[in-house]
C-alpha cells in the first residue's frame, strides 16, 4: 500500500502539469519510494503490480472476482473510465486463475510423458484465454479513447521519454533514470504461457523484446517462476515428436497459441485506438 501510495505521489509530481512535467522528485518522496522498491524487488515507478494486482477488493465476499463484484481501493482522478480500465485487467486475471494451475500440470503430466492429461490441462488453458479475450473485448463499454488518453493515461506514463533525477538517491548519483509506466504487458500471463508452450525469444522481435524488458516491473517470485518454466524441457517439441500418434494434443496446443495472438492482437489494437488515434486528433 506505500509502493502504491508513493507511486501516485510521484507521479503526481512529475505529471502536474503534464505540459511542463518536472525533472526531479524531491528527497523526501525519492528516498523512501526507492528503499520500498529494493524491498519488492522492483523500480520506483508506478507498476501493473501496484496499480491493478494490489489496488482491488471484492464487493461481496461469496462472489467471484469479476466485474460487478469488483472496485479499486484507490484512483488518481477518480472516474468510471479510469476504474474501469484497471478493473477490466484484474478481471483477466481472475479468469486466468485456473489456467495457472493447468501450466503446472500441463508441464508435469509432458515430463511424465503423458500427452492424454497434456491434451486436457492445454484445453483449460485455451478456455481460460477466451474468458481473458472475452473481457477485454468489453474495454470500451466503461472506459472512452478520448478519456483515457487525456484523464487516465498522463499520469500512469512512465519516465522513458522524459528521465527525472530521484533526488538524495545514492544509488543513481544524481543521473537521470528511465523507467517504464504501468502497463499491462507487464502482468506475468503471456510471459507464463509462452514459458508453459515452450516459446522462444527473438532477439529481432521488437514486441519480444519489450516484454523481456516488463520482467524487470514483475514481482520477483513472478519473475523466477516465468524463468524456471523456461528451463524445463520443451512442450513444443513435446507436441511435434508426438502429434503423429496424438493429433489432438497437436491440434489443443495450436488453439491456444491462436488464442494468445488473438488476445495481443485485441491489446495492440486498443492501443492504436487509446493512445495512437487519440494523439494525432487536433483537439488533444
Amino acid at each position: 500500500l506505500a509502493m502504491l501510495y508513493l507511486s501516485f505521489i510521484g507521479h503526481g509530481y512529475i505529471w502536474t502539469p503534464f505540459e511542463t512535467p518536472a525533472n526531479s522528485i524531491p528527497k523526501n518522496i525519492a528516498i523512501p519510494w526507492h528503499e520500498l522498491a529494493k524491498k519488492l524487488g522492483r523500480h520506483p515507478v508506478l507498476s501493473y503490480d501496484s496499480y491493478a494486482l494490489r489496488n482491488w477488493y471484492r464487493l461481496e465476499h461469496q462472489k467471484p472476482i469479476e466485474l460487478g463484484n469488483i472496485a479499486l481501493q484507490q484512483n488518481f482522478l477518480g472516474g468510471l473510465d479510469e476504474e474501469w480500465f484497471v478493473l477490466i485487467h484484474i478481471d483477466i486475471e481472475a479468469k486466468f486463475g485456473t489456467g495457472l494451475f493447468s501450466g503446472f500440470e500441463a508441464k508435469r503430466y509432458q515430463i511424465l510423458d503423458q500427452p492424454d492429461a497434456v491434451y486436457k490441462n492445454l484445453t483449460v488453458i485455451a478456455g481460460c484465454v477466451q474468458k481473458m479475450y472475452k473481457t477485454l473485448l468489453r474495454m470500451p463499454e466503461g472506459c472512452d479513447p478520448y478519456i483515457y488518453y487525456n484523464r487516465v493515461r498522463p499520469y500512469i506514463h512512465g519516465f522513458t521519454e522524459h528521465p527525472v533525477i530521484y533526488e538524495d538517491v545514492e544509488e543513481y548519483g544524481g543521473v537521470p533514470q528511465r523507467f517504464f509506466g504501468e502497463t499491462g504487458a507487464q502482468s506475468s500471463i503471456i510471459p507464463f504461457l509462452d514459458a508453459v508452450l515452450g516459446l522462444g525469444h527473438d532477439e529481432n522481435d521488437k514486441f519480444d523484446q519489450y516484454l523481456l524488458k516488463m520482467r524487470d516491473y514483475m514481482p520477483p517470485k513472478h519473475r523466477k517462476l516465468i524463468e524456471i518454466f523456461e528451463t524445463l524441457p520443451s512442450l513444443h517439441e513435446y507436441m511435434l515428436n508426438n502429434h503423429h500418434l496424438y493429433p489432438r494434443l497437436r491440434n489443443a496446443y495450436n488453439e491456444c497459441i491462436e488464442l494468445i495472438i488473438m488476445f495481443l492482437e485485441k491489446h495492440l489494437e486498443y492501443a492504436a485506438t487509446y493512445i495512437h488515434k487519440q494523439s494525432k486528433r487536433p483537439d488533444v
